[in-house]
C-alpha cells in the first residue's frame, strides 16, 4: 500500500523497525519537500516487499556499476518520473537512503546518491569507497551524503 509522505508532519510510519526511524523519517520528508517544491510532485513510498521491481532495478545498478550489495534490509521504495527523469529511492533499516536519478534522454545525467540518517555510521560496504559530505536539514538534522555517476545503460 502506497503512502504519501507528509513533510509538514513528519511520521515514522513504515520505518519503525529502524534504530534511526526518526532521522530516517526526516530524510524521507526532506525528499518529499524537495519534489513538492521543485516539481509539484507528491512523494509516495511503498513497502519494499510490494515493489520488488524498483528494489531490483536499484540493486542491479549498484551491483553492475560498483559491485555493491547493501547488507541492510530494505523497508520502503519509491519510483516515479518527473520532467524526463526516472527516480527511484530505497530506504533501508540501517538508516541508509539510496536514490537513483536516471535521465531518460541518453545525453542526460545519471547518478546514484547515498544519504545517511543522523547518527548512523557509514556502512562497511560503502566506507572504503566513498567520502561523505555533510549538509544541514531542518527535517533531517545533519545529512551525510555521497554519490557516483552511472556509466552503463539500465
Amino acid at each position: 500500500m502506497s503512502y504519501a509522505v507528509d513533510f509538514q508532519n513528519v511520521s515514522t510510519v513504515g520505518l519503525e523497525s529502524s534504530p534511526f526511524a526518526e532521522t530516517l523519517a526526516g530524510l524521507r520528508a526532506n525528499e518529499a519537500r524537495y519534489f513538492k517544491n521543485k516539481y509539484d510532485h507528491v512523494f509516495a513510498v511503498t513497502p519494499a516487499s510490494e515493489d520488488p521491481e524498483t528494489l531490483e532495478w536499484v540493486s542491479g545498478i549498484l551491483k553492475d556499476e560498483r559491485e555493491l550489495v547493501i547488507d541492510s534490509r530494505p523497508l520502503e521504495v519509491s519510483a516515479f518520473e518527473v520532467e524526463g527523469i526516472r527516480m527511484a529511492y530505497v530506504f533501508y533499516e540501517s538508516g541508509l537512503s539510496i536514490n537513483v536519478m536516471y535521465t531518460i534522454d541518453d545525453a542526460g545525467k545519471r547518478a546514484v546518491g547515498f544519504k545517511l540518517a543522523e547518527g548512523m555510521d557509514v556502512p562497511a560496504e560503502l566506507e572504503p569507497r566513498f567520502k561523505f559530505a555533510r549538509q544541514k536539514s531542518k527535517l533531517a538534522g545533519v545529512i551525510r551524503g555521497s554519490y557516483f555517476v552511472i556509466k552503463g545503460e539500465h
